[in-house]
């Protein structure tokens, strides 16, 4: 289903009035956008991003995700489409390359102005913006180095194809990109500073049992080359040992750095950079409510699966908050 995402600058109508503004086009908020359609709720949603779909469009499009429920395994890509066909039969209003600013009114006439300078109108507001604005942790290494080969993250496999890569770091993507781009590349070399890896466990263990050399305990000093990498110093961090090693790309995969922006001054509970929220994901002012990995509360896993049904919790609680009449518990999807 081919859609058409149009910014807000290219929208007549100012100000915008729906029944829920979803602030954030990740998963968990384009799924939001499905199901508050489906109890009857409009929507809007926000994103300073020029596409939806947060991190799996912009940073994972290439990457398969393996604990969605009902794939085995899928793509980011192929997963941010499922979700925007099946929102898109409920109409929701994209305003993407907005920046939610400011914040007036109470639950039931909520009023936020954009980056832009569009205003929206809503009875209530679920704030799904995943980590907030997020730059990547920049490799050291590579801040006098001027050439090309250096990458954050990875939007097309295939242009590693039959190259010696080199990827840094120790969590989910740098042990996804390893094993993705084992079955690509000429050699695969994994660098970090450590011997304890973030990744999952298994993921581990299928890298370990790869052709990918790992070398615990190490990290880039140098980058040799000028148009583009051609190699790199790394140094032992344990025995302080020199060595080079040939490469034509290096993918860092530090993580990133994330910010609230704006948000951070709405009024409402902040833990370590997240909203708190409570059993029906509601924030501390009522008629604001939070899902995905933005959210925190005791026991919080943070897994796009988990964010889908915190999303649907929050729908449901918020419906109800905006009409007091109608029931909590939707009933079964089959019987509409």
């Amino acid at each position: 289903m081919s859609q058409d995402f149009t910014s807000s600058r290219f929208i007549d109508t100012n100000p915008l009035e729906v029944d829920l503004a979803i602030i954030g086009a990740g998963p968990s908020g384009i799924y939001a956008s499905y199901y508050a359609g489906f109890r009857g709720l409009s929507t809007a949603i926000l994103d300073s991003l020029p596409k939806p779909g947060g991190q799996l469009s912009t940073l994972y499009p290439e990457k398969y995700i393996y604990d969605v429920a009902g794939f085995f395994a899928i793509r980011g890509r192929e997963l941010v489409q499922q979700l925007l066909d099946q929102a898109a039969q409920f109409n929701p209003i994209y305003l993407l390359e907005n920046q939610a600013i400011t914040l007036s009114g109470q639950v039931g006439q909520f009023s936020i102005t954009t980056s832009t300078g569009t205003t929206l109108n809503a009875k209530a507001i679920l704030i799904t913006t995943g980590i907030g604005t997020f730059t990547p942790r920049y490799l050291p290494a590579a801040n006098t180095f001027k050439g090309e080969g250096i990458s954050y993250f990875v939007s097309d496999p295939t242009q590693y194809k039959g190259k010696d890569v080199v990827i840094v770091g120790g969590g989910d993507s740098a042990f996804d990109w390893a094993l993705s781009l084992e079955k690509l590349a000429n050699s695969v070399t994994l660098i970090h500073r450590r011997d304890r890896f973030r990744a999952h466990a298994n993921t581990v263990s299928q890298v370990l049992a790869s052709s990918v050399q790992i070398l615990p305990f190490n990290e880039i000093q140098n980058l040799l080359g000028e148009q583009t990498i051609e190699a790199i110093q790394v140094k032992d961090v344990k025995t302080g040992k020199v060595s080079w090693i040939e490469t034509e790309a290096i993918i860092a995969a530090l993580g990133f750095l994330a910010e609230l922006g704006p948000i951070a001054n709405w009024g409402i509970d902040i833990q370590d950079n997240r909203i708190v929220v409570n059993s029906s994901m509601s924030s501390t002012r009522k008629g604001i409510f939070a899902a995905g990995d933005i959210s925190t509360y005791p026991g919080k896993v943070r897994l796009i699966s988990v964010g889908f049904g915190e999303a649907a919790t929050a729908v449901n609680n918020l419906a109800v908050t905006i009409d007091p009449s109608i029931c909590l518990a939707p009933g079964h999807s089959s019987d509409k």
